[in-house]
């Protein structure tokens, strides 16, 4: 059987264990190793790097002892320096036991046998995310859902909508699906924008504003205003500036795969092989009639971007898309990117990466202190290596892991795509592997920035098919785990929803007084205050301690707090040894029930049930020298 995690020696990206977040190309930086008591006597620790592709091996030297031994807290803390020789810089560790027996740590965990360098730790030199990412909690806003102002009530439906009366259900077919129209707009979440507050949250992200011929907007016929639906660009601007002068930021949704057949450059273009515009799609026959499109679908044309011509009036420099509205007077915080993982791909044609790059340079052009965060459904890890995107908008890593773990038996779902026809059944430790596996590839601070989403505008609502008693389990494994905690708008009401689009229901505020709502609404701004409250959480290192079946125990790290969780689906107890954490006599409940008990023999933790409990403890003695 395999130990528990307390056993095995650990490194990750945050500041315990790299001095420095920032490297850059040819810096000398120090990396550490804490190897716990139970894992054994270690006899020597090297560094291997791979520069340029060609291992290179740096022994480390083992840091200061306290009264005569080599144990600080129950473990040895190793050190060696790496110099950075690449702009990704991959290193993972080899120890060695008084015994001669050999174990590698990497990203993914301990092992017995040589490991891939794609599951190296990285330190990257690439410019770095804005420094409030790590400490940022989303609410993912649908306009046509959110809030209805005013304002709307003088507008007529577009053409393209059905209209219906914000209590009226989701409508589940096509074409309703498409085109149901609620008229929700932009000064309907100003209006609302004390329900975030209470919250805590510090990040909008807005689904797509410019115009189309549909409810959510991914089909734009412009990128050159907003809709006049939502209140144009007016309303934009008052809602940036109300947002700002509540301390939130906001975020814009771009489709750089696509647009809408409806767009200006599409009508320009389409039969039309000598316009300027006709290098901006791909077209499948001379007279540029057919053409690619997203999985087929003809009313989103895909983006060629081999042209020079696209580049400059969507991506690159000061007039274009990415820069117009990042400036004043509108003055978004960042982009999320639709189709990111399909940005840039066809056939043959690999530009991906060139796309990402220059959108980030503009950005960085215009203001760095942005945010860029790009769609990748899968395993993202190919692409999200710092150069660009700062974190994924991703389902691999912590929501199908999470729905997995922690939803009743047999449930029907598509899965987020998977054909299983059924939700698959994880244990805590199938959870873990899942959850490792699909972080282990990207470097620490994109894990920092990459979304911890339970649900979204094109999931199913967790909720919907949650173990009794799993919503705080989930939500509190969101805001504890590294990355961006998610909130669906509506989430926090206890909606549920079968489907992407069913899950898109207009936000109840009447019931917001009703008590089982309350209770939700305050469950969520607990943890939400949880996670901001405290600087481990926001950056600080992440130790799993135990795991089974059923109950998940971890520690987040910095040198002046630590944050120990324990996530249980069902009662359990678990035992941790002595020196797995200093200070437990200190330990102060933040909230929970679960039962924690030092002793010298070790730590006792015991869950009634289903339970998120978090304490506070001391923060990590590292030694010196």
């Amino acid at each position: 059987m395999r130990p528990q995690p307390s056993a095995e020696p650990h490194h990750d990206g945050s500041p315990l264990y790299v001095s420095t977040q920032t490297p850059a190309l040819g810096e000398r930086v120090r990396v550490r190793v804490r190897v716990p008591r139970q894992f054994g006597c270690v006899s020597a620790v090297y560094a291997r790097s791979n520069p340029d592709r060609e291992p290179r091996f740096n022994a480390a030297h083992l840091l200061g002892t306290v009264d005569g031994t080599q144990w600080v807290d129950g473990a040895q803390w190793w050190e060696a320096e790496v110099l950075v020789e690449n702009p990704v810089h991959g290193y993972r560790f080899l120890l060695t036991r008084v015994d001669g027996s050999h174990a590698w740590l990497n990203a993914s965990g301990v092992h017995s046998i040589e490991t891939l360098d794609s599951e190296d730790f990285k330190l990257v030199t690439f410019a770095p995310p804005p420094e409030w990412a790590r400490s940022t909690v989303m609410y993912q806003v649908f306009p046509d859902r959110f809030g209805r102002s005013a304002r709307a009530d003088g507008r007529e439906a577009p053409a393209w909508g059905i209209p219906a009366g914000w209590s009226d259900g989701v409508d589940r077919e096509q074409p309703g699906r498409s085109h149901q129209f609620y008229g929700g707009d932009l000064d309907g979440v100003v209006d609302h924008l004390d329900h975030l507050a209470r919250l805590g949250i510090t990040l909008i992200y807005l689904t797509p504003v410019f115009p189309g011929a549909s409810n959510h907007r991914y089909d734009a016929s412009s990128f050159s205003e907003v809709d006049p639906l939502l209140g144009g660009d007016d309303a934009l601007v008052r809602l940036v500036g109300a947002a700002h002068a509540n301390g939130l930021r906001v975020i814009g949704d771009l489709t750089s795969n696509h647009s809408g057949d409806r767009h200006d450059w599409f009508r320009a273009a389409h039969r039309a092989p000598a316009a300027p515009e006709g290098a901006f799609y791909y077209w499948l026959d001379e007279e540029h009639d057919g053409y690619a499109s997203w999985l087929g679908e003809r009313s989103l044309p895909k983006f060629n971007w081999a042209s020079a011509e696209l580049r400059r009036r969507f991506i690159e420099g000061p007039d274009s898309v990415v820069a117009h509205w990042l400036e004043p007077p509108f003055s978004l915080d960042g982009w999320r990117i639709d189709v990111a993982n399909m940005t840039g791909r066809m056939l043959g044609d690999d530009l991906n990466a060139e796309v990402r790059q220059t959108i980030r340079r503009t950005m960085i052009e215009v203001n760095p202190d942005t945010i860029l965060l790009g769609e990748s459904t899968n395993d993202a890890a190919s692409d999200f290596q710092g150069d660009a995107w700062h974190g994924a908008m991703t389902y691999a890593n912590f929501t199908r892991p999470v729905w997995g773990w922690l939803s009743k038996p047999n449930s029907p779902s598509s899965f987020f795509g998977l054909p299983y026809g059924t939700i698959p059944q994880y244990t805590g430790v199938q959870f873990v592997e899942a959850h490792r596996r699909f972080t282990a590839g990207f470097p620490w601070r994109t894990r920092l920035a990459t979304m911890n989403a339970l649900d979204t505008h094109d999931t199913p609502r967790f909720r919907t098919h949650a173990l009794d008693g799993a919503v705080p389990v989930a939500f509190g494994l969101s805001v504890t785990l590294p990355g961006i905690p998610v909130v669906f708008a509506g989430d926090e009401f206890g909606l549920t929803g079968d489907d992407g689009e069913h899950s898109r229901t207009p936000m109840p505020w009447a019931s917001a007084g009703e008590p089982a709502v309350a209770e939700t609404i305050d469950l969520y701004a607990a943890l939400i205050h949880l996670r901001t409250g405290h600087p481990a959480l926001n950056g600080g290192s992440m130790r799993w301690l135990h795991v089974d079946d059923d109950v998940l125990v971890f520690v987040r790290e910095t040198g002046d707090e630590s944050v120990l969780v324990l996530a249980a689906r069902a009662p359990g107890a678990v035992s941790l040894p002595a020196g797995t954490l200093a200070g437990v006599d200190a330990a102060m409940r933040l909230l929970g029930d679960a039962e924690l008990v030092g002793a010298t023999d070790g730590i006792r933790l015991t869950a009634p049930g289903p339970s998120f409990t978090a304490w506070a403890l001391p923060g990590v003695l590292v030694p010196v020298g």
